[in-house]
């Protein structure tokens, strides 16, 4: 079994920036790379950032482009979301999710991974 937690979510100011984590536990399958999601109220969720750790390839959102960067620690199986210039629309729970076997980032949608981690708050508001 794979298992993954977030952490470093919470409240933010406007235009600020925070980092959270995704650790990844278990049995983690070979060649596998990390998701991160988000979820806003009422809204579905949306694929933002991947990262293969083994190689460290990522793809991104075009929403976060140029905000947001993904990175990894291989030897600690984790993986980070680095977010700047946060807005209110922002706001959302995020989560980081597993997918093993790949030879390169998949594709941004949730059907494309495996194993999910419950996610963490991210609020940003003044």
């Amino acid at each position: 079994q794979v298992q993954l937690v977030e952490s470093g979510g919470g409240l933010v100011q406007p235009g600020g920036s925070l980092t959270i984590s995704c650790a990844v536990s278990g049995r983690t399958p070979d060649y596998y790379a990390i998701g991160w999601f988000r979820q806003a109220p009422g809204k579905e969720r949306e694929g933002l950032s991947c990262i293969r750790l083994i190689d460290g390839d990522t793809k991104y959102a075009d929403s976060v482009k140029g905000r947001f960067t993904v990175s990894s620690d291989y030897s600690k199986n984790t993986a980070y979301l680095q977010m700047n210039s946060l807005r209110p629309e922002d706001t959302a729970v995020y989560s980081c999710a597993a997918t093993g076997g790949t030879t390169s980032c998949p594709p941004l949608t949730v059907d494309e991974y495996d194993y999910w981690g419950q996610g963490t708050q991210v609020t940003v508001s003044s």
